[in-house]
């Protein structure tokens, strides 16, 4: 079913309302008492031996020149997680030597809200961008939830306030209102009920509702539209990695080589979909190659995901048209080090907002199949 009715910020701003940026919970100070020493980052055989197994899971993707700058920080992480009882979790589109030799969980956005809830260490740092941070928060109100840089951000939840979701409200009286995880803990605590790529037409279709409010990602909410009779009301908001794929691009790829395989991420617009042999979220990408075992694969979606899957699968040739996120790259081995070391940067949600935000995650988390 076609999109009944898409809304943004321009929309309000006739009836006296502005629209900021969302309001971000805070992050702690240092407190210098909780501070360890930093530990040697010299490149030793010890360094080289100990790490020497790590580096056969990406030397598809890592130039062997490049494995002594990051091996002592991946040495040093992996000793720093033991000492301060931490776990690591990177989202699938880190960098390869984020995501195959230092974290612990890894996946999209949806395994990690689940696994968020399993964790047993009194540390979480979450390498990803900050409402993945704020979720971990939101599922662990009681544990320390680390984020390696702060201004790791989101085009995609930026475009969205609480107050928008309110004023929407106002317009669509009694219409529920399922909002995409990347928003903010703010607009979380505004929503019915969570979503990610992988679970959002379920979720839609859980609230038996002729139609829908869903927030914030336009390109989504079209593809959910083409997937149920529901009717659905969108925002416009859109990922600055996915939205610059375009369908051209990708027909000048099968025009090369008719015999390629592309898969595409629902954020991507509508004629780049078009395009795609195979649609779905990040871990539904993943598993769609690994099951399928292409030849040649191109996937649309960040660039570090194709090299995550390079490494576990280096048979399949990966073509590589992809947009980096800028946001997601602000997180590096040496700023995760810094994160176990000084316990920076602290993420602390306001009581009352993140109560309210964990209802529609955890409504979420615990729709049956």
């Amino acid at each position: 079913m076609p999109i009944v009715a898409i809304h943004g910020p321009d929309d309000f701003a006739n009836i006296g309302h502005g629209h900021s940026a969302p309001p971000r919970s805070r992050v702690s100070p240092v407190e210098p008492e909780r501070a360890l020493p930093m530990p040697s980052l010299e490149w030793t055989p010890e360094v080289e031996r100990a790490t020497a197994h790590l580096y056969e899971r990406v030397k598809k993707v890592i130039a062997p020149v490049e494995w002594p700058l990051m091996a002592p920080y991946v040495k040093a992480i992996n000793e720093m997680k033991q000492t301060r009882d931490a776990v690591i979790l990177a989202h699938n589109y880190q960098t390869p030597e984020i995501f195959h030799c230092v974290a612990d969980i890894r996946g999209d956005s949806l395994q990690l809200a689940i696994e968020a809830t399993k964790v047993k260490s009194g540390i979480i740092v979450q390498c990803g961008v900050h409402f993945m941070a704020e979720t971990s928060k939101i599922l662990n109100p009681h544990k320390t939830v680390l984020i390696p840089d702060s201004r790791a951000g989101c085009s995609l939840a930026s475009s969205i306030t609480a107050a928008d979701v309110r004023l929407l409200r106002d317009r669509f009286p009694g219409v529920p209102v399922v909002a995409y995880v990347n928003t903010s803990a703010e607009v979380k605590a505004e929503v019915d009920i969570c979503c990610t790529s992988s679970n959002a037409v379920q979720v839609v279709e859980s609230l038996h509702a002729p139609t829908v409010i869903f927030l914030p990602d336009q390109y989504l909410a079209k593809y959910v539209a083409s997937q149920t009779n529901v009717k659905i009301i969108a925002w416009k908001g859109a990922c600055e990695v996915h939205e610059r794929f375009t369908g051209n691009e990708l027909r000048a790829y099968r025009e090369a080589d008719p015999s390629v395989q592309i898969i595409a991420h629902p954020e991507c617009p509508p004629d780049v979909l078009a395009e795609a042999d195979f649609t779905g979220s990040t871990a539904h990408m993943i598993n769609w190659v690994r099951n399928n075992h292409p030849k040649r694969v191109v996937m649309i979606t960040e660039c570090s995901m194709a090299d995550n899957v390079q490494a576990e699968m280096p048979d399949v040739e990966m073509v590589r048209p992809c947009n980096l996120c800028p946001h997601m790259k602000r997180i590096t081995l040496p700023k995760i080090l810094d994160s176990l070391v000084y316990l920076r940067e602290e993420i602390t949600i306001d009581p009352s907002i993140a109560e309210k935000a964990r209802h529609s995650v955890e409504r979420m988390i615990n729709l049956k199949n």
